[in-house]
């Protein structure tokens, strides 16, 4: 008698889940308001939504957590233009929300080979769905909409909410009586749809109940995000950003005055005493005799000063590593603002990405002495260098890479969307801003141009031993890549004629005012 082996499960072809509360963690939709409130409003918004937390919070205790949920839509949303809230939910949410992703739903969600439903129970859908379908491969996301009024700003009304409209509207995308294989999900309102599936899971999901036939691909990383908050605005967190924010300012402004009147090599010194902290690790090179290079220049060979070549976490690398070298190193900068300019304890070289007029330029101040660059052309929060440009390899020999990092707790000093000038404070206003600077060897001879390598190997070469030394990932993208996802737009600044400058020059100006006092 032969035994025929065991069939291999069905792979599931749809599948149905809940957002909040399955396939993320949690079920708090409150920090996600906040969120929206902080980032496409400003504080003022952010304190009185927080404020009335603890009227939500009676109201789901009491039952009524739909009408929870309308009070803090309409707070966070009421008057907002629709633009800043899609704006917020294309680049500030999805990073929370992958941070909250269930590893088990993930599995059994992204194993479905067919289509993927999502249906955000208790978030407006503008909110999720640039998440759902980018990174947890959502075909359909299914929930109640945001309503706005004819100049485009949301009225905080919803529509389409409730258990029945969101059963009926799952019905209908199975309509041809072929119903969805899995189902996934635990609130009263998933309880809706649930019964439509064959399958169904709810959290906590076991072993084996949350193990795929198939396996699931990789969960796809946020790698651009923006916001100024790092830490989940969860009631408490809230208010401790409420109630550090006027001293982190005080902070911040004592920091940076006195960062500008010490001498540069002192900084690191005193840095604990103000909170901050400077590490360095590995040798810094020497500085370059000027004697003993004049040969050098006269003969056609390398400038005389050193090329380091940095990651580009925040706009304070440079300053940072000229801190630590305790000497002059000319910052190579694009688009940063004249107020960065004029706080900047270093000297800048402002580019064009004209290839041929900012190579002149770097090769100028090169004679002059160190240069600092980052070939990324824009920073990157997440552990991830984006493509370096080769123009840095064609313009010296004598290139020393340097890993910069840093730590913060409540605010990012970076931003795609904000007010650039403003990265600085918000980089001091943290409790403890800690830098790390990592010194790598000067590249040798044979690994540069002059070897006879070209500028692109050379750059992807550095690129590579940057994102080992700091357990990074290289990627290919670029500047155009995060600006798209961010802001929608290439990251090109155009300067303007200053005869067409008028009324759009002083509205600029009244934005860039509002946006301090609200950020």
């Amino acid at each position: 008698m032969v035994t025929m082996p065991a069939a291999p499960p069905r792979a599931r072809r749809s599948v149905v889940a809940e957002l909040e509360g399955a396939l993320l963690r949690g079920a708090d939709t409150f920090p996600y308001f906040m969120l929206v409130a902080f980032e496409a409003s400003g504080l003022p918004r952010f304190a009185a939504l927080l404020a009335l937390w603890p009227l939500l919070r009676l109201l789901e205790l009491a039952g009524r957590g739909g009408l929870a949920l309308r009070v803090a839509a309409l707070v966070a949303t009421a008057g907002v233009s629709r633009a800043e809230v899609e704006a917020v939910s294309r680049a500030v949410l999805p990073k929370f929300m992958a941070d909250d992703v269930d590893p088990r739903a993930w599995a059994a969600f992204g194993a479905c080979e067919g289509r993927r439903v999502v249906v955000a129970t208790r978030l407006p859908r503008v909110m999720v769905e640039r998440f759902a379908r980018e990174h947890l491969g959502a075909h359909e996301v299914v929930g109640c909409d945001l309503e706005y009024s004819r100049l485009r700003r949301c009225t905080g009304l919803l529509r389409g909410g409730g258990g029945e409209a969101v059963a009926g509207r799952v019905r209908a995308l199975f309509a041809g009586g072929d119903r969805p294989d899995l189902g996934i999900g635990r609130s009263e309102m998933a309880r809706s749809f649930l019964p439509l599936c064959k399958e169904q899971l709810e959290p906590p999901f076991t072993a084996g109940a949350a193990t795929p036939s198939a396996a699931a691909p990789p969960f796809r990383p946020v790698i651009f995000h923006d916001g100024r908050l790092v830490c989940r605005p969860t009631a408490l967190m809230s208010l401790v950003i409420l109630l550090w924010l006027p001293l982190g300012a005080l902070v911040a402004f004592v920091r940076i005055a006195v960062g500008l009147m010490v001498p540069i090599w002192t900084i690191p010194y005193i840095a604990p005493i103000f909170g901050g902290a400077v590490i360095t690790h590995g040798r810094a090179p020497p500085p370059v005799r000027r004697g003993s290079d004049a040969a050098v220049e006269d003969s056609g060979g390398s400038p005389s000063g050193v090329l380091f070549v940095c990651t580009h976490r925040t706009l304070m690398d440079p300053v940072v590593l000229a801190t630590v070298l305790g000497r002059r190193v000319a910052a190579v900068t694009y688009s940063i603002s004249r107020l960065s300019e004029v706080l900047s304890p270093i000297p800048t070289v402002r580019l064009t990405r004209d290839r041929g007029v900012d190579a002149a330029r770097i090769r100028a101040e090169l004679a002059r002495g160190d240069v600092a660059v980052c070939p990324e052309g824009t920073t990157c929060r997440e552990p991830f260098l984006l493509r370096f440009s080769a123009l840095f390899a064609e313009l010296s020999d004598r290139i020393v890479p340097v890993a910069m990092n840093y730590r913060v707790g409540l605010f990012h000093p970076t931003t795609a969307r904000g007010w650039k000038a403003m990265d600085p404070i918000f980089f001091f206003m943290n409790p403890r801003p800690v830098y790390e600077v990592t010194f790598l060897n000067q590249l040798p001879a044979e690994a540069t141009c002059a070897a006879g390598k070209s500028p692109v190997d050379v750059a992807n070469y550095v690129q590579r031993i940057l994102a080992a030394t700091l357990g990074f990932e290289c990627t290919s993208l670029t500047r155009k890549d995060k600006y798209r996802v961010l802001a929608g737009n290439d990251g090109i600044v155009t300067a303007a004629k200053p005869a067409a400058l008028g009324k759009a020059a002083w509205q600029s100006r009244v934005k860039e005012v509002l946006g301090f006092l609200l950020h």
